[in-house]
């Protein structure tokens, strides 16, 4: 039966320095401070490695160079056998979570000389299946959820932009969190949004979710603000910016009230942009720059979900999947059907390398 760890909770939100490798951890991140990495990671950071402080202390080891890649190997198969209180073990992605900050610090410790080697140089972490959002709205049920809010009152028409901002850009929730008054520019129909990892990126927004953030700004945002005004665009009612829960609590309470079978809240809008973009039939990069994707492979998780645009490809190029021509009935114009294929390469593309993955 596989042990449970320690029931104590890691010492995760300060770093013991008393010993010398939690002197170099807190050393660590205060680099990704002074490097202009974001609050959020640094914290992240902080919490995923004094998980592993706290095991290393247990068993002892006090210094970096204590720590060899047997050690590493033995901490990576401690979390894969963890249990919580419930029974339950670490998914794959949580473990992958807890083990690539131990990766980088072990990184900056042999760049900057702090050790001979680095144990972590070849640690694999564990892989882990890209799954595929649950729910994802029509059209006709994006419509529904966005008649919801009250625009009869203030909080209604907020929270009708906030809806309408999600759907038309698919941004982040944390992105929809730090915008800011200037970073949309009505005229030109476009928005800067503040990206994971300090990386900006302008996106194009809809006209209907411009007029219903600039009714927002006319009629409820003066009403909502206080002083000193740091220019955020959505306010509580307290005039401060609105928490991930919270902003959570408002989309979900929208889809659940909408009555349509489905469950979800911020990222069921980003879900639902891309993949009516891609069945639309928008190429697959213009898609990973609206989400602000380092990766493309990242992307191509929205098109295993395209289904509907795959199936009139698939009607349109495959021999076999079109009866029988009539008499006298001409086929389409290659050079149309070879065209549209060009269009949907990406999704094939990726439909393929997932077939080699399965086989690996």
């Amino acid at each position: 039966m596989a042990k449970r760890g320690p029931k104590k909770k890691p010492r995760s939100q300060s770093i013991d320095s008393s010993n010398v490798l939690g002197s170099y951890v807190a050393k660590y991140l205060e680099r990704l401070q002074v490097t202009n990495y974001s609050e959020r990671t640094v914290k992240n950071q902080r919490i995923n490695l004094g998980y592993f402080l706290t095991w290393c202390e247990e068993r002892g080891l006090v210094a970096p160079g204590e720590v060899t890649r047997e050690v590493l190997i033995r901490y990576q198969r401690w979390l894969y056998t963890y249990r919580s209180d419930n029974g339950k073990p670490l998914s794959f992605r949580s473990q992958s979570v807890r083990l690539s900050p131990v990766r980088g610090f072990f990184k900056w410790l042999s760049k900057n000389h702090h050790i001979l080697t680095n144990p972590a140089a070849d640690l694999e972490l564990p892989r882990y299946e890209r799954r595929l959002p649950k729910h994802i709205l029509t059209i006709g049920e994006v419509e529904q959820v966005m008649s919801l809010p009250d625009v009869q009152a203030i909080l209604g028409i907020r929270d009708r932009a906030i809806l309408e901002t999600f759907y038309s850009t698919g941004m982040r929730r944390m992105e929809l969190i730090t915008l800011k008054i200037y970073d949309l520019d009505s005229e030109r129909g476009t928005v800067l949004v503040h990206g994971k990892g300090r990386k900006d990126r302008v996106i194009p927004i809809g006209e209907r979710a411009v007029i219903w953030i600039e009714k927002y700004l006319a009629d409820v945002r003066p009403r909502l603000a206080v002083e000193p005004d740091d220019g955020i665009l959505f306010l509580t009612v307290d005039g401060e910016a609105l928490s991930p829960n919270r902003l959570s609590d408002i989309a979900g309470r929208y889809v659940l009230a909408a009555e349509i079978g489905k469950t979800g809240a911020c990222h069921l809008f980003r879900h639902t942009m891309a993949t009516h973009m891609l069945e639309g039939g928008a190429d697959i990069r213009f898609v990973q720059e609206m989400l602000g994707h380092a990766e493309l492979s990242t992307t191509q998780t929205y098109t295993k979900v395209s289904i509907r645009k795959l199936k009139e490809i698939h009607t349109r190029t495959h021999p076999g999947a079109r009866p029988p021509l009539k008499r006298g009935q001409q086929e389409s114009s290659e050079t149309s059907i070879q065209s549209e294929a060009i269009g949907t390469e990406a999704l094939l593309s990726s439909l393929a390398a997932e077939a080699g993955e399965e086989e690996e």
